[in-house]
């Protein structure tokens, strides 16, 4: 049995790659930590040997964005906490990354613990859980802080869209920022305009738009850039560091991108379906093709997207990978055969991201296999404080390892992948990149294709707050650009006094209106008259100087635009 396996292993020949550097080394592994990086190690007898000659030796996977068996729109994702597991090591994903989101007005502590229910028993990986603050109370903000320093949590996701079930208006957004940065946790955000999409899906409808080209008409990518950028500020002004969850468009990217160059903290997260694929399908003629693809934000259908995206990944602009991995079958999507609205959002991406990465990113020679653990990896350890625990092959790191193929191929298919949907939005595409072995604890739980993992060896990983690659500039900004007070001598002149209305009664300088409650600060014309540059006009009526004595007409031999001949204006 696979819990039996002895706890020595040595991967031997294969070409170690870390995020900053490649080198031909050997690993030896004991009881699921790295023990040796090098070459001509001595080992003990009875060490298992996996050959990796040929192949790279990379850190696991990290995938920041999972929701396995997420209730959602009145049915729930498809893929549990064991075949979703399962599929990730499958691809050479070591760990996922899931979300507790609880109702509105529920605890947020008591989400938490149900998702460690359901998760605890089932994963075949380690994971790790951010939580959804999708209400505001001052509870909200003592139990954020409660699971921050009692439960190992360090992320806050809040959601700028579905309104009326998950949605924060801006003022709420800010004191999450504001009680994110307190508590030393990073603030993510769903980042799209909650309103217009709710009006929008509304105008769709009455126009008989009812198919699934709808969700994206209705929540176009100028929709995703303008919270994506509202976020942005919002968190700058309370100076917290903030973390843009599936960057799906060119024009939410290019905000991330500015925000960064413009000094804020910011990390951007596409995603496998956005750098694999895009929206052309809801267009697609079968009603089940398109609607498989339905997720928020939606992919985009522009053809260039995942182009774009992967450039910016591969530059730096785009930090992390996740998937949104979460699964709907077709008779779960039909919920919305009649309605767009009601189409659960969720695709696949698990088991597949890797691949999808490999392929678009070095394949395509946009990034070199250090850039490419960068970002399936090691970033995501660095962002969530579990470095170089997770995303390193180092001594001490755990020994969650993938003997990666480069030069193997497959093609991705609903018909071979080990989830549990039926349909794979990346049907047909050709890859290079294959975990050949999987190794999880320091246990091989894939080989040559054939995974061997078992429920529930997994474990909880707490994320610890005040992460140093978040916060590291943070307390050291604050000071350089706390507000300052300018010293000044103190004004000794005189000052006006206003009565309850708001009018000036008195000024010793200026003429006196005739019903003693308003004057003029500005001094009298050279005829005596009021300096109009003062006016004292009032939309209610009633003038201040109705009472005043009327001057006689004056006949104006040289009025305005020139001299009359002998008639008067």
């Amino acid at each position: 049995m696979l819990l039996s396996a002895q706890n020595r292993l040595l991967i031997k020949g294969g070409r170690v790659v870390n995020d900053d550097m490649m080198q031909d080394a050997d690993v030896y592994i004991e009881d699921g930590i790295i023990k040796q990086v090098g070459l001509n190690l001595h080992t003990p007898g009875g060490t298992r040997v996996v050959e990796a000659k040929g192949h790279l030796v990379i850190p696991g996977g990290i995938d920041t964005h999972t929701h396995m068996q997420l209730p959602f729109m009145g049915t729930f994702a498809v893929d549990d906490f064991y075949t979703g597991t399962r599929a990730a090591l499958a691809g050479g994903t070591t760990m996922i990354m899931d979300f507790a989101l609880p109702q509105r007005g529920e605890s947020l502590v008591e989400a938490y613990h149900r998702w460690r229910t359901w998760a605890d028993a089932k994963v075949c990986c380690d994971y790790a859980l951010h939580v959804g603050v999708t209400w505001w109370s001052d509870k909200v903000g003592e139990e954020m802080q409660e699971l921050t320093e009692e439960n190992g949590i360090n992320s806050f996701k809040m959601f700028m869209a579905y309104k009326d079930t998950w949605q924060l208006g801006d003022e709420d957004l800010l004191k999450s920022f504001k009680r994110c940065k307190e508590i030393g946790a990073l603030a993510q955000v769903h980042a799209e305009n909650g309103d217009i999409i709710k009006e929008n899906s509304r105008k769709m409808l009455a126009l008989g738009i009812t198919g699934p080209e709808g969700h994206e008409m209705c929540r176009s990518e100028e929709v995703e850039a303008e919270a994506t950028n509202r976020a942005c500020v919002l968190a700058n002004q309370v100076g917290c560091p903030l973390y843009i969850v599936h960057v799906m468009s060119k024009s939410a990217a290019d905000v991330v991108s500015s925000k960064r160059k413009q000094g804020h903290i910011v990390f951007g997260e596409p995603i496998a379906a956005s750098l694999g694929t895009n929206g052309t399908h809801y267009w697609h003629k079968c009603w089940r093709h398109a609607a498989a693809h339905v997720m928020g934000p939606p992919l985009r259908p522009d053809p260039d997207t995942p182009r774009y995206l992967m450039d910016l990944l591969a530059n730096g602009d785009l930090q992390t990978t996740g998937t949104d991995n979460c699964t709907f079958s077709a008779s779960q999507k039909a919920l919305g055969k009649d309605d767009f609205t009601k189409i659960p959002n969720g695709v696949n991406g698990v088991e597949d991201r890797m691949s999808v990465i490999w392929e678009k990113g070095v394949v395509s020679g946009k990034m070199d296999p250090c850039r490419f653990v960068a970002v399936t990896s090691t970033n995501a350890a660095k962002v969530f404080n579990i470095y170089p625990k997770k995303g390193r092959i180092a001594v001490g790191s755990d020994a969650d390892i993938v003997v990666w193929n480069p030069h193997a191929t497959r093609v991705i298919s609903a018909k071979t992948h080990h989830q549990a949907v039926d349909f794979n939005i990346f049907e047909g595409m050709e890859v290079h990149g294959i975990a050949d072995y999987v190794i999880c604890h320091g246990r091989v739980v894939v080989e040559e294709g054939e995974v061997r993992a078992v429920s529930g060896m997994g474990k909880f990983v707490p994320t610890p707050s005040h992460c140093p690659h978040v916060y590291g500039r943070v307390q050291e900004r604050d000071r350089t650009n706390a507000p300052c007070k300018v010293e000044r001598a103190p004004y000794d002149g005189p000052v006006t006094q206003l009565n309850g209305q708001g009018r000036v009664p008195v000024q010793e300088s200026g003429i006196m209106a005739a019903n003693q409650e308003t004057f003029y600060t500005r001094g009298p014309t050279r005829s005596g008259g009021v300096n109009l540059h003062d006016s004292s006009f009032h939309v209610s009526g009633a003038q201040v100087n109705d009472k005043s004595p009327k001057r006689p007409s004056v006949k104006v031999n040289n009025p305005p635009g020139g001299k009359t001949s002998g008639s008067f204006w």
